[in-house]
């Protein structure tokens, strides 16, 4: 159920207007999807949490939860693709009521499956078994730890953070999980906690894992460094500050035009909590639409998600701007 030919054109042409996009004309570049290998699906915006750089504003007062009948339907949807990993997402995905037996079926398709995890979350009642559910199920976990300080972190995150995200590492640790050998992954996400575009990836890994490993015996096996976006919270934090002009400026001035070829938008679509389709997870939160107004996945094939041009911003910036950013870290 896509929108009338004439609908489509005029998004395009709005979209076209974007001071983002006239840099992909002055480039030559085009950005459209190539394939579809992950499905990643936000199931809702409850969380423990409310931390200053989220771009979903999730927080413990929301409300929006995905329901079984949608995870039903997106499970239908799985079942005539080639998908190949499904990213859950939220909020804390482990807070939504039918999480496990989403990730069940989604496993019992023999599909990969990668939980954004906030660490803190398997100590919030009802959940303390939650680090062996990830490992019966082979769990992918892509966990945020935005320093390896714990006043940088507490500061980002909320007081008493940073010691429950490090009790949490050291009982992921010791079911296997960041172990050689345990096929068991286990990665950290890096935010700056400023306006800034982070560090090199690699010498920030290599940062993270000996000061990780010599004051608490931590391990792990990647760590991913993610711009953030001057959107939401951030966005609203930037603006309190009187910094948000010149951190939108940062990002423009250092767009890369080698990041495109690898922006998670050529090969991943975004689930909103009601089954809502969008062409990454920043656009979904900016409410645009992939297809310009709320089309839900079901009412698509796969084929239909492929080969289309990705709609843009000017936050799209924030992907480009230097090394690059996405869910898996830097680009280039």
């Amino acid at each position: 159920m896509a929108l009338a030919t004439m609908d489509l054109m005029q998004i395009a042409r709005d979209d076209q207007k974007t001071d983002f996009a006239g840099k992909l004309r002055a480039e030559h570049l085009e950005l459209a999807r190539n394939r579809l290998d992950i499905l990643q699906v936000n199931v809702g915006k409850l969380c423990n949490q409310a931390c200053r750089h989220c771009h979903v504003d999730a927080s413990p007062t929301r409300t929006e939860i995905m329901t079984r009948e949608t995870i039903d339907r997106i499970v239908s949807f799985l079942e005539q693709s080639d998908v190949q990993t499904v990213d859950l997402t939220g909020g804390a995905p482990e807070l939504n009521p039918d999480f496990r037996a989403f990730v069940e079926r989604i496993r019992e398709q023999g599909r990969r499956v990668m939980v954004r995890c906030n660490l803190t979350v398997i100590f919030e009642p009802g959940q303390e078994d939650l680090p062996e559910f990830y490992r019966t199920h082979e769990i992918e976990l892509v966990c945020s730890l935005p320093c390896y300080l714990e006043e940088n972190v507490d500061e980002q995150r909320g007081r008493g953070a940073f010691t429950k995200s490090i009790r949490a590492l050291q009982i992921l640790n010791g079911i296997g999980y960041g172990q050689q050998g345990t096929g068991l992954e286990l990665h950290l996400v890096y935010n700056p906690v400023d306006a800034s575009l982070p560090p090199p990836q690699a010498e920030l890994e290599a940062d993270y894992k000996g000061e990780l490993s010599a004051r608490y015996d931590i391990e792990f096996n990647k760590l991913y460094t993610i711009t953030n976006m001057p959107i939401s919270r951030f966005g609203d934090f930037l603006k309190r500050r009187g910094i948000y002009d010149s951190y939108v400026r940062t990002l423009r001035d250092n767009f890369n035009p080698h990041t495109i070829d690898n922006l998670m938008c050529r090969s991943l679509i975004s689930v909103g909590w009601r089954g809502e389709i969008y062409d990454c997870d920043f656009n979904q939160m900016l409410d645009m639409h992939a297809f310009g107004r709320e089309v839900k996945l079901w009412e698509l094939t796969p084929d239909d998600l492929i080969g289309r041009d990705v709609r843009v911003g000017d936050h799209c910036f924030g992907c480009t701007a230097g090394a690059g950013s996405s869910c898996g870290g830097e680009l280039a």
